[in-house]
């Protein structure tokens, strides 16, 4: 019989985000998986990161930061919890020296970091036929976006909406992907990372690699517009810096979705506006193929730049972004 993976293999050429409309299935393999287990975890990481973890509920899942003392992104993680441990989920690229980082300020603090990466398959599943599907196996589904739920078939996570559809991460035993996998290749139209960053580009939701590291304070890449800052916590690494930008900043810059006919452009490249060519106006945070011969990016850049309409990668003269609307408002925040 046919592995998962086999069955779920993605398509040769990259999906459209009409095609992710529809309804889609991707495994995803680029997005890793740290695991603090122990009394003291929530303790610990509410000290470290920008969100709220000690009331994180059975149910929750939350948008999460981990910034440097100077405020800047080191990562950016999906965050959610069970009775034995708090899961942050990162990009893998940069996952082993993030975990190592954390694991160095654990000191005395009841808790321990470990990869949980290849524990379970990771899923992606959205689109407008997406729940449909899911619910051949789920009686319920989670609610709201930023909610889970656990069933004896998995974990299954409903992130932020994609193309007016809910979009759902379903952590799942390799046994249980064997026996899905047909299902979902039948009914849904499968794609693999790039589809999944896709759909995460569309929702406006950015994600920390290794190029963008230390290039952000969160307000920069919309984050805490998601939900991925509290700003009634204690304090963090970098905490003051970003609640200085929050009230008291004076460079406005946000995150912008854009289409790029140029299939080369990737996360820290930079844009460009002619009014001033001698200096980047921003830079690309997240790009996937869009099945047109381009990519789609979240683009953070100067608020005049994107008002102004005349943005190009790599060069004021280069691609010209072709600005899409998020499924959010920007405003003017001073960052």
């Amino acid at each position: 019989m046919n592995s998962w993976n086999q069955i779920l293999a993605p398509q040769a050429e990259p999906l459209t985000p009409t095609a992710l409309a529809v309804g889609f299935a991707a495994p995803v393999t680029d997005l890793g998986l740290i695991a603090f287990t122990g009394e003291e975890s929530a303790t610990f990481l509410h000290s470290q990161l920008t969100n709220d973890v000690e009331h994180l509920g059975a149910q929750d899942i939350r948008l999460a930061a981990y910034c440097s003392p100077k405020g800047r992104l080191l990562a950016s993680f999906l965050m959610w919890r069970d009775e034995q441990s708090v899961y942050l989920q990162v990009a893998r690229d940069i996952q082993p020296a993030i975990q190592k980082r954390l694991q160095m300020f654990v000191l005395r603090a009841k808790t321990k970091a470990s990869d949980a990466t290849d524990q379970r398959v990771l899923l992606g599943i959205g689109g407008g036929l997406g729940e449909a599907v899911l619910q051949t196996w789920f009686d319920a589904l989670p609610a709201k976006p930023y909610t889970k739920l656990d069933h004896p078939l998995g974990t299954l996570l409903r992130v932020a909406d994609a193309f007016g559809a809910p979009r759902y991460l379903w952590l799942l035993a390799p046994e249980t992907a064997d026996t899905v996998a047909p299902v979902l290749a039948d009914r849904l139209v499968v794609g693999g990372n790039e589809a999944w960053r896709l759909a995460e580009i569309h929702a406006g939701v950015p994600v920390i690699t290794a190029p963008t590291q230390e290039q952000f304070v969160p307000q920069m890449v919309n984050y805490e517009l998601l939900g991925g800052v509290n700003f009634k916590k204690g304090c963090y690494p970098g905490q003051e810096i970003v609640a200085r930008s929050q009230y008291l900043g004076k460079l406005k810059r946000r995150t912008a979705l854009a289409t790029i006919a140029d299939p080369s452009v990737a996360p820290g490249t930079e844009v460009f506006a002619p009014a001033d060519p001698g200096q980047p106006c921003g830079m690309v945070v997240n790009a996937a193929p869009n099945g047109a011969g381009g990519v789609d990016a979240l683009v953070e850049m100067k608020l005049d730049a994107l008002e102004a309409g005349d943005v190009h990668a790599r060069a004021a003269d280069g691609p010209a972004l072709h600005f899409l609307p998020l499924p959010y408002v920007l405003d003017k925040l001073d960052v």
